[in-house]
């Protein structure tokens, strides 16, 4: 295993950011995915940004972590959820 790849299953894991529902990003269901990231966020005292903030930034994170190897059938699922999240916090839709 190379550092890069310890130092994202470290920050995974480890985060400060907040306290992730196992296996979430596993889920299928875009709408389940940000509410566990929603809730998640909201009940953290350890982020650093605003709920919402914490939450995309999470959602990211594991995007870009995955990079070419996500599949474009969970990449769809964790756009969507990008969607879905906006939406639980009330934020306009991005284009």
């Amino acid at each position: 295993m190379t550092a890069k790849q310890k130092w994202s299953a470290e920050v995974t894991e480890h985060s400060d950011a907040m306290d992730l529902e196992d296996h979430i990003f596993e889920s299928d269901d875009p709408g389940k995915i940000a509410a566990s990231l929603k809730r998640s966020a909201e009940h953290s005292h350890r982020r650093k940004a605003e709920p919402f903030q914490s939450a995309m930034s999470m959602l990211n994170f594991y995007i870009n972590r995955a990079g070419k190897n996500l599949p474009a059938e969970r990449r769809k699922v964790l756009e969507s959820a990008k969607d879905e999240l906006r939406a639980a916090f009330g934020r306009p839709r991005e284009d």
